[in-house]
């Protein structure tokens, strides 16, 4: 079987060097290059033809921003963002993911603290998965690629998702909507889709880490007909409110006399995720019963599964986003699979049929 070819692309020899180091522990994985500008990034795109790259976004001479546009246009591929944990770095990031950029890994400058191990089982586990899905012609061939229209890929995906037919409705509280890998994206295609006539809240988890979470909620406000916080906790929950997960922090919901309520704490923190979405579903069914709407969206493992089966227990309605498009079909798989999803419709639909259930 070939390998894996990464090209690595940075302006820092000690980040290069501590990425290669991550990279060549796993035998499927060939570091062909490494770049330490846009520039020469552009180049090397260009005559090593790798499978994917991680680039850096702040750079001399070109930054990661101007160079994945014009690798989008010219040689269309899975691209990785490094990001820095900084305000600067998150807003960068989601511009790279709109960009075009399939997802992102955290910059952790120390690389010295037991998160480096975590970094490192994601982005191996990540460079794999965008390497078969480009070898298997479903990944998008240009910037584009997040608008996820898979009719113009080269070869058309198999269908695997049942009919999906509209259930019995219940009364809808809130609607509870879960995502990780390619939801920032995803996220721009539901959220501002979604009218105020829904008259409900909606909570909703991103895995991603702490700033991050604050320009995702800044941005997803700015498109959006809904008001879009990131949740601080304490906040009545509100009707035609989406209230974002705060990066290293879940976000639960508590029920004081009529009302609900957000929390933001750290607890339980032996999870793989935080925020975490079967913690966030979890907590809603305890104050809500079965009056709720889960959503889960593209993203790596299953996160989600356990917390929409309460739901489901409940009687609340669940929907999964289709494999086809997804970035990631890991969440909403489980969620198939375990025979707890409603509904299976693609990203296009989500917001059409959260209006359906809220109204």
């Amino acid at each position: 079987m070939n390998k894996i070819k990464v090209l690595i692309v940075d302006d820092s020899a000690f980040m290069r060097k501590a990425i290669e180091t991550m990279l060549r522990k796993d035998p499927e994985i060939d570091v062909v290059g490494f770049a330490r500008n846009g520039k020469e990034a552009i180049e090397l795109v260009e005559s090593l033809n790798p499978d994917i790259v991680t680039l850096d976004i702040e750079m001399p001479v070109m930054n990661g921003l101007e160079a994945l546009e014009i690798i989008m246009k010219k040689f269309p591929r899975p691209v990785i963002m490094v990001s820095s944990l900084t305000t600067e770095g998150a807003e960068a990031t989601l511009k790279a993911l709109e960009l075009g950029a399939v997802d992102f890994i955290p910059k952790d400058k120390s690389f010295a603290t037991l998160t480096v191990m975590k970094i490192e089982r994601d982005l191996i586990e990540k460079i794999k998965h965008f390497a078969r899905k480009r070898i298997t012609g479903i990944f998008p061939h240009r910037a584009q690629a997040v608008t996820f229209k898979r009719e113009h890929t080269e070869v058309k995906p198999v269908q695997t998702q049942p009919v999906s037919r509209p259930v019995k409705k219940v009364p809808i509280n809130m609607v509870l909507i879960g995502t990780s890998t390619g939801g920032p994206q995803s996220l721009q295609r539901v959220i501002p889709q979604i009218s105020p006539d829904i008259n409900k809240p909606i909570l909703v988890v991103q895995h991603m880490p702490p700033n991050f979470t604050k320009s995702l909620a800044n941005r997803l406000d700015s498109l959006s007909k809904l008001t879009v916080i990131e949740a601080q906790g304490k906040e009545k929950i509100e009707p035609n409110v989406v209230y974002i997960a705060k990066g290293g922090f879940h976000l639960k919901v508590r029920k004081i006399g009529t009302n609900y309520y957000t929390e933001v704490t750290e607890e339980p923190k032996n999870v793989l995720h935080i925020p975490n979405v079967d913690v966030m579903v979890s907590s809603a069914v305890e104050c809500i019963g079965g009056n709720g709407l889960g959503v889960i969206m593209t993203g790596m493992g299953s996160d989600g599964k356990e917390g929409l089966k309460k739901l489901k227990q409940k009687g609340g309605i669940v929907i999964a986003q289709n494999d086809e498009t997804c970035v990631v079909y890991g969440m909403p798989r489980a969620v198939v699979e375990a025979k707890i999803a409603d509904e299976v419709v693609p990203l296009d639909k989500i917001a059409e049929r959260i209006e359906y259930y809220c109204k």
